[in-house]
């Protein structure tokens, strides 16, 4: 409980969550009316923990003529759109190892891996350092 407690301070201040789906990810829905559904992620609203997939969880909004002087004013009507959807119901996709018989693209959760790197300091010398790599867990292939 006081994990939980001070997650929710930190988030409360401002900082971001780090989620492991990206925007320009490709992502298959795993649960919901739109479950088998593919799209890019558009958007990632890290603080809800919610995305906006491409095609996925579409809504029809009503909108009001707006007259605001001129050519400022938006037209009404109804327009479909996308609406955030929990990101634990999305699943990476990847293409498949090439060990297996599946063709394609599958699912995969996200893993992380530390790379030893030499970086380059602004006078020119190097230095070893660590950077962080997003690895597909089915394969083990960078993503």
């Amino acid at each position: 409980m006081a994990h939980d407690n001070a997650q929710h301070k930190a988030q409360s201040k401002g900082q971001k969550k780090n989620l492991k789906i990206k925007k320009g990810d490709v992502v298959r829905v795993i649960a919901g009316k739109d479950r088998g559904a593919e799209g890019k992620v558009i958007a990632v609203l890290s603080d809800e923990d919610r995305v906006i997939v491409e095609g996925v969880n579409r809504i029809k909004r009503h909108t009001k003529v707006v007259n605001q002087g001129g050519r400022a004013g938006s037209t009404g009507g109804i327009i479909t759109q996308e609406a955030a959807i929990h990101v634990s119901n999305v699943m990476l996709l990847v293409d498949a190892p090439k060990d297996s018989d599946s063709k394609g693209k599958v699912t995969t959760r996200v893993g992380y891996r530390r790379d030893e790197v030499t970086k380059r300091r602004s006078d020119g010398s190097t230095y070893p350092a660590l950077r962080s790599t997003r690895v597909a867990r089915k394969s083990g292939e960078e993503i």
